[in-house]
């Protein structure tokens, strides 16, 4: 069989191998294939198939026949026939004799959900390794520039996934198509000129914008470590300080938090550093614009802000500093400086979010009632903060009752110093 297969062939007899394969009907060996030079060649091996636990093909070994048939140029007719064959699977190759080299593996955490089966790019639908956001994904081949190779960190078959590259370009035409949409002949209708729409110029901003792209973030596991800050992300109105206050009372060697600056006078019952740092306006505009302040703000006239070294004073002490701030101080905060764990405190839907400022009034918690638009307004606000931050969140709670949404805080907080952890791998090389 071997002599008759090779005599058809003008190809020097030792050059060419037969490889044998056991497989069942409809079971994908792990392998796609391109078209080169009107030859049909391996062109990646999935980490952990079939192929690749036998070794017996290598990417670049060309495909001649499929149990005696030959295989044409077409890489689907190829992946069908391998697919639906069965038993004894007979490769006739040419073998490539590339040096396989072990390539960087990587752990990476996803940020968007991914379905192969609705992807009109991937090679190979059946190859494909669909994911949600928030999996984390073990990364074995990174050589490809558009379709890297992983796996779920759980087990279970690899698969191809877009790589970071493909997805930026493909986020990047839609978010450009959107942009167009919404920027389209309204503008020319205002006042009769065109408005231009600026580019970003400094590469600081461009760098940002790839950067608010979310695909993967490259993750590694760590043993259970104390965070320095825990910082709580939320709506206005949703409960965030009650929860705040709460945990700094329940612990008072644990927890700490930091004294907010003001450019106001002092009452005539304020001492400075009880409740407020006072300080001049020249003062803190000065410091503000040196970058001292993690967030500032106008109120009634007056400045308002968080110092950063007020925050690491805290952190001195050995407690751990809660924040509440503003979802844009996380791009400051989610460093090895801060190591934070940040905890989005959800609204519920609005019956409910209503019925429990209704109970907060009657046991005289609070005394403000909030109307209807407010409770909407707190409503959509959390909404678009999870959308637009959700990847920045290490746990997510719908405050919906506030003893209950304590315990669950709690309990977190309690197993984050048990259990190992993935977190952003510039934390830690």
């Amino acid at each position: 069989f071997m002599d008759a297969a090779l005599n058809n062939q003008p190809v020097p007899p030792d050059a060419v191998r037969m490889v044998g394969i056991r497989k069942v009907s409809g079971e994908h060996l792990g392998v796609t294939f391109r078209v080169e030079n009107g030859e049909l060649v391996i062109a990646r091996i999935l980490h952990g198939g079939m192929i690749d636990q036998q070794g017996l093909l290598h990417v670049g070994d060309i495909i001649k026949e499929v149990n005696g048939k030959e295989v044409g140029n077409d890489p689907k007719v190829l992946q069908e026939m391998l697919k639906e064959a069965s038993g004894s699977v007979v490769l006739k190759i040419l073998p490539s004799y590339q040096e396989p080299h072990t390539p960087r593996q990587a752990f990476v955490k996803c940020h968007f959900d991914y379905d192969p089966t609705h992807d009109n790019l991937i090679p190979c639908k059946e190859a494909g390794l669909s994911f949600t956001s928030g999996d984390i994904l073990q990364i074995f081949n990174q050589e490809d520039l558009n379709w890297w190779q992983a796996c779920h960190i759980e087990g279970g078959s690899a698969g191809l996934i877009p790589s970071q590259l493909l997805e930026e370009k493909r986020k990047a035409f839609v978010k450009r198509d959107m942009e167009l949409a919404t920027t389209g002949p309204l503008c020319a209708g205002m006042g009769g000129k065109k408005k231009k729409k600026m580019m970003y110029l400094t590469t600081k901003n461009a760098e940002f914008d790839r950067h608010e792209l979310r695909i993967y973030e490259e993750v590694a596991k760590v043993p259970p470590f104390r965070r320095k800050t825990l910082v709580l992300i939320g709506a206005q109105g949703v409960g965030r300080r009650s929860l705040k206050n709460k945990l700094l009372v329940s612990d008072p060697q644990r927890y700490g938090t930091t004294i907010p600056f003001t450019s106001r006078k002092p009452k005539v019952d304020e001492r400075d550093g009880q409740m407020y740092g006072f300080m001049s306006r020249s003062e803190m505009e000065c410091d503000i614009k040196s970058g001292r302040f993690l967030e500032h703000g106008e109120y009634d006239g007056n400045l308002y802000g968080t110092k950063i070294n007020s925050i690491h004073e805290v952190i001195e002490t050995g407690k751990i500093c809660i924040l509440d701030v503003n979802p844009q101080a996380l791009k400051v905060l989610r460093t090895s400086e801060f190591l934070p764990y940040v905890v989005f405190i959800e609204a519920p839907d609005f019956e409910v979010l209503k019925a429990m400022n209704r109970s907060a009034i009657e046991s005289g918690v609070v005394t403000k009632q909030m109307t209807d638009s407010e409770l909407k307004r707190t409503v959509d606000e959390s909404e678009r903060i999870k959308r637009a931050y959700g990847h920045y969140f290490d746990l997510c709670i719908v405050n919906d009752g506030l003893e209950a949404a304590f315990r669950s805080l709690r309990v977190a907080l309690e197993k984050l110093s048990m259990e190992h952890q993935w977190v952003p791998v510039s934390w830690v090389f």
